[in-house]
């Protein structure tokens, strides 16, 4: 069966995959604390998607399949977990094969030869991932003991083995392009819980000798920084912002987090996905659309946050016709690749690159508020969010639907200010006109409609900026 598999794959790409590594110099955080950058100076925006089953049910055509898509629509970070969720110590992945051995943590099942275990079908995924320019935010384990949410496998760490495991796992992945994420959608409620994840992160970095980020993904609703916030290891701050459909409590608190001192970088780990029932009541609220995901890409990102992930409810599980459906999935994952929300992701990247990045602020201040304050700024899933730059050079104003809204001017810089509109659809940007920099001024969407969402765009002219959307600026 392997020599089949090798014939099948071409030995040349095998071999090239098994020995690949990153070609892009490793990530830091940026001299301001705000955002990521390479080590050569260069941004990094982090567009990711959450599919978590990715290194237990996906064979090696599946793997493929799904990287060439996600990088086809400029996704950059791919998040996936070593100990998966669905039984992931005993359900065996593709080619048979189980992590661990004895449900032991200091025991990977590492066996001799290519194609031969597990963890060869980890390296297998991360190593394809590498090569088609994506990071893998990669999590040793779903949850923190490994105590499933469904009541699936045992609690199999403590602090002493997860910091043996957290030490193999730095030492394999040592050379490859990759961003750490302890945790996996749980909170710290007992002191061991907290001791676990910090074991790990000493194992983790003592294998890979400080070369790669680290976060903590947590519950809905929360975020890494409600234990994790001082602690040297964590670099930057994960939210899991949850899966409501509207500008909620936890979408509000992404902000918090972007103000927290010691400063650290802030991200949406796992918004509303796309094809998710609402509020996980699927009866009553239905599924989620691309406009339900679309609002929390900037809400997020003119909150302060530095990147951005998406999901897709039949993707993470990758569900088919034949395996278990969790919790009402509407399409096959080879399906839901196409979701419009996957490839509008991108136009929001383009977005934010299209302009300086560096000194980008969130600031409300640039909207005028209504004498309604619920229609401006708004309010609900109508809620309206406006970054921009801090020196005043540009600045943006998101509108989930197609409301007239008044903005400051005063807030720029220059003696003129090009205004134009971006649509969050399609990615096309139509200039509106240049004006005198001078008080307030009202601007009607091209479009009304009340899940027409828009991006305002306000240049100082001197800056001579591009469309919004056409060519990253640096």
């Amino acid at each position: 069966m392997i020599a089949m598999r090798i014939e099948r794959w071409g030995l040349g790409l095998l071999l090239a995959l098994a020995v690949a590594a990153s070609a892009d110099p490793r990530l830091k955080v940026s001299d301001d604390r705000r955002s990521l950058v390479r080590e050569n100076g260069e941004p990094f925006f982090y567009l990711g998607d959450t599919v978590w089953e990715l290194f237990h049910r996906y064979g090696r055509e599946d793997v493929v399949r799904y990287l060439d898509d996600r990088a086809s629509k400029g996704f950059t970070v791919i998040q996936a977990v070593a100990l998966a969720e669905f039984d992931g110590l005993h359900a065996p992945n593709p080619y048979g094969f189980t992590p661990l051995i004895d449900d032991d943590p200091t025991r990977p099942d590492v066996r001799p030869g290519p194609e031969n275990d597990y963890w060869d079908h980890v390296d297998f995924a991360v190593d394809a991932a590498n090569q088609r320019g994506l990071t893998v935010g990669f999590l040793p384990s779903w949850g923190d003991k490994w105590n499933i949410l469904r009541g699936v496998g045992p609690e199999i760490f403590t602090p002493q083995n997860a910091e043996a495991y957290g030490e193999w796992l730095g030492t394999r992945y040592r050379d490859k392009d990759l961003i750490w994420i302890l945790g996996g959608d749980r909170t710290i409620d007992e002191d061991d819980d907290a001791a676990i994840i910090r074991a790990m992160a000493r194992g983790l970095r003592r294998g890979d000798g400080g070369a790669h980020l680290m976060t903590f993904h947590p519950r809905g609703g929360h975020s890494s920084s409600e234990n994790f916030h001082d602690d040297e290891w964590l670099d930057f701050n994960m939210r899991q912002n949850g899966h409501n459909a509207s500008f909620t409590e936890a979408y509000a608190r992404t902000i918090e987090d972007y103000r927290r001192t010691p400063t650290k970088p802030v991200i949406d780990g796992e918004p509303i996905y796309e094809d998710h029932p609402v509020s996980f009541r699927a009866q009553e609220n239905g599924h989620s659309v691309a406009a339900d995901v679309r609002r929390p890409l900037y809400w997020d990102l003119f909150s302060g946050a530095f990147g951005h992930t998406y999901g897709h409810h039949s993707i993470w599980q990758m569900w088919q016709p034949g395996r278990k459906p969790v919790n009402y999935p509407l399409l096959p994952w080879f399906e839901a690749l196409d979701a419009p929300g996957a490839g509008q992701m991108q136009y929001g990247r383009r977005l934010l690159e299209s302009r300086p990045l560096a000194g980008r602020i969130p600031d409300d201040a640039v909207i005028v508020p209504d004498e309604v304050a619920t229609a401006v700024p708004g309010a609900g899933k109508y809620r309206l969010k406006a970054t921009r730059d801090a020196g005043g050079a540009w600045a943006m104003v998101y509108t989930p639907s197609g409301r007239p809204f008044t903005v400051d001017f005063g807030k720029l810089s220059g003696e003129e200010v090009r205004a134009w509109w971006f649509n969050p659809r399609d990615g096309a940007a139509q200039q509106i006109g240049v004006f005198p920099r001078q008080g307030q001024r009202r601007f009607f969407p091209p479009a009304p409609g009340e899940m027409l969402d828009w991006v305002l765009v306000l240049d100082d002219v001197s800056k001579g900026y591009p469309p919004p959307g056409s060519r990253p600026v640096r």
